[in-house]
């Protein structure tokens, strides 16, 4: 994978996540717990016991990690695509003769590799945020350590399988979508501009999130359960008791949330991303 590209993906990936965390944290509270009303409920409570700390609550474990996570899921989408199309694809916005089945097929192979990789970073994340009172981890050192101590190394992979479900499928989307959004919004023969990137980063995030809420309550109830919340034997165990329990509207708890935070973290993460690749390698050199 090119050293630019992890570069690109580190800042890129750091850049949408500050943008976005706090909704995250928000969104991850609603799926994970029932002792919510709502958004405003949520946010409300988490301000009014913790302060504006506690709406970024993990976010450093991710931000340290991001630059893994994002050229991971970059630098094989392109290294797909362009095996598959047998194209030159260092960016997205170059891959001119990818077919749309192409681009799902790189996007769904970006999602398996960043899920083996990144399963016990998004495990951290959401137990740090899920934390609200008692603080039983004190960063993500320490959460690493209870957990591997407590339930081993399989324990970092708990809630694997709802993350496979959700992000292998949802990667294929996630490209999908910028690459037609994009090259609607731009000139044949032209670059693509500020503005078309932005809408396109921005339609993807919404659309991908859209589809893969359901499964991210199921992966987010997973991952807490090892830590005092509600357990459960694996995906299915966890779909039946929350729709018994709680119905078939329990899938899309943190929809809203999800949606209009993909906006701006995608379309500014594929903004930077692309800009920070065409300054370190501009066009040729």
């Amino acid at each position: 994978m090119p050293f630019l590209e992890f570069v690109a993906g580190s800042i890129s990936g750091a850049v949408g996540i500050a943008v976005g965390h706090p909704l995250d944290t928000v969104k991850v509270r609603l799926q994970a717990k029932c002792v919510y009303k709502g958004i405003f409920d949520c946010v409300t409570r988490t301000y009014l016991n913790e302060g504006l700390h506690g709406f970024f609550k993990g976010m450093s474990f991710p931000v340290l990690t991001t630059g893994l996570a994002n050229s991971i899921v970059f630098g094989s989408y392109s290294n797909a695509l362009d095996y598959l199309s047998q194209s030159d694809c260092n960016l997205p916005s170059h891959c001119k003769q990818a077919s749309s089945i192409q681009v799902f097929a790189a996007g769904c192979f970006s999602g398996i590799v960043q899920v083996l990789v990144c399963a016990p970073i998004d495990l951290v994340k959401v137990r740090l945020q899920g934390q609200t009172t008692g603080e039983r981890y004190r960063g993500p050192i320490h959460c690493v350590a209870i957990i591997l101590r407590e339930e081993g190394l399989r324990g970092l992979y708990r809630g694997g399988v709802a993350l496979a479900l959700r992000d292998v499928p949802c990667y294929g989307l996630y490209f999908l979508p910028y690459e037609v959004t994009r090259k609607a919004l731009t000139e044949t023969g032209k670059a693509p501009g500020t503005f078309a990137i932005l809408m396109a980063g921005g339609v993807a995030g919404v659309v991908t999130w859209a589809c893969a809420t359901p499964m991210d309550v199921v992966k987010a109830r997973l991952q807490m359960s090892g830590a005092g919340g509600r357990q459960y034997s694996g995906v299915l165990h966890c779909i039946g008791v929350s729709l018994k329990e709680e119905g078939g509207r329990v899938f899309f708890k943190g929809l809203l949330l999800n949606s209009v935070r993909a906006f701006p973290v995608n379309a500014i993460t594929f903004l930077t991303y692309e800009s920070l690749l065409k300054i370190l390698c501009p066009p040729g050199k």
